[in-house]
């Protein structure tokens, strides 16, 4: 198939339909030490302060709260949903970077990028049940949809570490390619990709194997190599794509599950590093960091429909519907 790249100037300002459900979509601004909150039509409604450099951010399971890394302040700022306000601070630990919530929304599974170690705390209390030593430099933090295991990386080991949820302890180090950025898991649970933003890799982890799969690069033409940074990845609803931010490339690619060829690559801000997708999949919202800015594209065209201002340096999005 040929590769196509869509011209994001001709589409930027499209006037787009948007969904009419009620969706509200947080960003983190990692410079300006704020969350920024919009609504479905994509105004904003709120400028949360938070504490120093917020980067990671999820969503609990039952949309009640916001979990963002507050990476200077070592610590977690929980927003409420309902009020839009930081209800309460929980110990992260050091330099907190990525972060992932169970399933069952009971734990909370940290990257503490200074010292080489995942937190896992009780989301009640803020309890802390371990302090698990990985690889240097720890970001890409994944919890596996049956909650049996949790995958990190660690960008200067060059590693995915597979965590026993149980026992609460590494069960395996995997090589992936040179600075490890996310994971992510299919939709089945039975792969989980691994971002590398120098190698300019995805490694495909087989989840019970514990073993890489598959590797593969982008290759965009006119693009310098180097400039092609895989960082986040999301997968759409049906689980039959991935989409993946290349950072410097200014662009996200669209990758065929089955088959890990790429069939498109979407020009966006510059700088796309995190992404999430809408809950019915038809949306994908992505954080330019150097554009100060969030691009929407439509899933099913794979266009870009529209760009929308935010704050300082854009990290992360979270969508709570």
């Amino acid at each position: 198939m040929q590769v196509k790249t869509f011209a994001f100037a001709a589409a930027l300002w499209v006037a787009a339909s948007f969904p009419a459900a009620a969706l509200t979509i947080f960003v983190t601004n990692e410079k300006d030490n704020t969350v920024t909150v919009l609504d479905e039509s994509l105004k904003v409604v709120k400028t949360i302060d938070t504490g120093l450099r917020p980067r990671g951010i999820r969503v609990t399971p039952d949309h009640k709260e916001v979990l963002v890394c507050i990476g200077d302040d070592n610590r977690l700022d929980v927003i409420d949903t309902a009020t839009l306000e930081i209800s309460r601070t929980l110990n992260s630990g050091p330099d907190p970077e990525l972060l992932d919530v169970s399933p069952d929304g009971k734990r909370i599974y940290i990257a503490n990028e200074d010292e080489g170690y995942v937190t896992v705390m009780e989301r009640a209390d803020g309890r802390v049940l371990a302090e698990i030593m990985i690889g240097v430099e720890p970001e890409g933090m994944a919890v596996a949809p049956d909650n049996a295991i949790t995958v990190a990386t660690s960008e200067q080991t060059s590693m995915a570490h597979i965590i026993d949820n149980e026992k609460l302890e590494v069960l395996q180090n995997i090589l992936v390619d040179t600075r490890p950025r996310e994971a992510q898991f299919t939709n089945d649970g039975r792969y989980v990709w691994v971002s590398s933003e120098i190698g300019g890799t995805v490694s495909v982890i087989d989840a019970k194997a514990h073993q890489v799969v598959k590797k593969f690069g982008f290759e965009i033409a006119g693009v310098n190599p180097e400039l092609i940074q895989p960082v986040g990845i999301e997968m759409s609803k049906d689980g039959k794509l991935a989409f993946v931010a290349l950072s410097h490339a200014n662009r996200v690619a669209v990758v065929d599950t089955g088959t890990y060829e790429v069939s498109h690559y979407i020009l966006v801000g510059q700088r796309p590093w995190h992404m999430a997708l809408d809950p019915d999949g038809s949306l994908l919202y992505v954080a330019n960091g150097l554009t100060n800015d969030m691009t929407v594209i439509d899933v099913a065209t794979l266009k870009p429909l529209r760009s929308v201002p935010v704050g300082r340096l854009p990290w992360g999005v979270a969508i709570v519907p």
